[in-house]
C-alpha cells in the first residue's frame, strides 16, 4: 500500500469492533480476539483499495487473491514452476479462475484520458470499440420499418375486424392488450384469440416477403420480437 498509515488506521478500527463484539466472560484473552478484527479490517481495506476496481467481489475471490501468491512463491521455495494448472489444483479452484485472478493483480489501471504512448496525441478512450449501431445501419432499419409500415397499412385493408384488433391492440402498440381484453371484447375465448394471431403473424410473413425478398432476416427478428 502507498500509505502505511491508512493500514494503521484500519486497524484501529478494527480494533474498535473488536471492543464492541468481545464477550469477556468466554475465557478469551482480548489480545486474541481483536487480532482477527483488526487483520480482517486491514485485509478488506486491501482488497477494496488494490484498484480503482474491486478484483474481489466474491468470498471465493477474496481467498483466491490472498492465496496466489502465497502459493506461487510456495512453489517456487519448493522447485516448482508454478503453472496455472498446478496452482489450481493446489487451491483447489478451477484453471480459469487463477487466470482471471492473475490478469486482474497484474494489470494496473489505466486512465481512458491517457495518451498511447508518450509521444503520442491519441488517447487510450480513442480505440475503444464502438458497440452502437452505425449511423448507416439507424437510417437503413428506419427506411426498413417504414415500408414493412406502409406494407401493414396495406394489408389492414383486406383483414377482417379481430385481425385488425390485433394488429393495431398488441403488435404496433407499446402498450399492448392482453389475449383476455381482445376475447372480451369480441365474447370469443382466449385461446381463439391466440390462434387468430398466430395465424395473422404467419400471414404477414408471407405477404411481406412476397413484398420485399430482401427483408428475411430483418423480418424474422420483428416477428420473434411480436411474439414475445
Amino acid at each position: 500500500m502507498q500509505n502505511f498509515l491508512d493500514l494503521i488506521q484500519e486497524g484501529n478500527v478494527g480494533l474498535v469492533q473488536a471492543v464492541k463484539k468481545f464477550d469477556p466472560y468466554r475465557g478469551v484473552k482480548f489480545s486474541y480476539y481483536a487480532a482477527y478484527w483488526i487483520r480482517a479490517y486491514i485485509l478488506k481495506y486491501i482488497m477494496d483499495n488494490w484498484r480503482l476496481v474491486k478484483i474481489g467481489t466474491t468470498q471465493a475471490q477474496r481467498k483466491l487473491f490472498f492465496s496466489l501468491n502465497k502459493e506461487k512463491k510456495l512453489l517456487e521455495s519448493q522447485g516448482f514452476k508454478p503453472e496455472v494448472k498446478l496452482l489450481a489444483e493446489r487451491l483447489n479452484v478451477k484453471e480459469s479462475e487463477v487466470i482471471e485472478m492473475t490478469q486482474r493483480m497484474d494489470g494496473w489501471d489505466v486512465s481512458l484520458e491517457s495518451p498511447m504512448r508518450e509521444d503520442s496525441g491519441d488517447e487510450q478512450k480513442n480505440f475503444l470499440p464502438d458497440r452502437c449501431a452505425s449511423v448507416e445501419d439507424n437510417v437503413a432499419d428506419s427506411e426498413i420499418r417504414e415500408r414493412i409500415a406502409d406494407l401493414l397499412l396495406k394489408m389492414s385493408a383486406v383483414m377482417n375486424e379481430k385481425e385488425v384488433a390485433i394488429l393495431t391492440g398488441r403488435l404496433l402498440t407499446d402498450e399492448p392488450l392482453t389475449l383476455q381484453d381482445i376475447a372480451d371484447r369480441f365474447h370469443v375465448s382466449r385461446e381463439r384469440v391466440r390462434q387468430i394471431e398466430a395465424n395473422l403473424l404467419k400471414k404477414m410473413k408471407e405477404f411481406i416477403e412476397a413484398e420485399m425478398p430482401d427483408i428475411k432476416d430483418f423480418l424474422v427478428e420483428t416477428l420473434d420480437q411480436w411474439r414475445t
